[in-house]
């Protein structure tokens, strides 16, 4: 008879363990789930944000022809936001993208008609929109980074997590938080 409590308490510590094993598991694969759809969100602001800036360089270019310099920024940064593959990269592209950003609106401050462009204006307000939607994104990303990342550490979930297949993801962070902390603006 003691044989069969022992039993029935070892039956019932393994199912509970194994419920809980489940259970962990499928919440881990949810929020790895949910921080694979953030960064595929960043990554379609990001190339609408790449999309649209030829037609902002076409655009200033027609008032601003000599500013090569400022072309030139603005089209390295674009190609290496396309190309970043992880957050790591995306953030140092993201740097440079906002640093040009800020040269190619700083040239169309000093062109009164391209201020009063409808074109340009449009195509500002489109960028702002897009800038807006990153930022949004990113925060989405990285709230879905803080729950996988917590998930993983904490204990008991520490233990086995690990050899599951998930680790720790990297939050999408920006080297010059400055740079990034508010859309780019154009004063007229």
């Amino acid at each position: 008879m003691g044989w069969l409590i022992a039993l029935i308490i070892v039956v019932v510590l393994v199912v509970i363990i194994g419920i809980y094993l489940w259970a962990t598991y499928n919440s881990l694969v949810t929020l790895n789930v949910r921080v694979d759809e953030a960064w595929s969100d960043i990554t379609v602001q990001l190339k609408r944000r790449a999309d649209l800036l030829p037609n902002l360089i076409e655009t200033v270019k027609g008032y601003a022809a000599h500013e090569k310099g400022v072309f030139e920024a603005v089209t390295k940064a674009r190609a290496e936001t396309l190309s970043a593959q992880g957050p790591a990269e995306a953030s140092v592209a993201e740097n440079h993208m906002q640093t040009a950003l800020k040269s190619i609106f700083a040239v169309a401050e000093a062109y009164p008609q391209l201020q009063a462009s409808q074109n340009f204006l449009q195509l500002q307000a489109e960028l702002v929109d897009t800038e807006d939607k990153i930022q949004a994104s990113r925060r989405f990303y990285n709230g879905g980074v803080r729950e996988l990342n917590t998930k993983i550490k904490v204990f008991p979930n520490n233990i086995f997590a690990k050899r599951l297949g998930f680790t720790a993801r990297d939050f999408f962070e920006v080297a010059d938080l400055a740079a990034i902390a508010e859309p780019p603006r154009v004063q007229f």
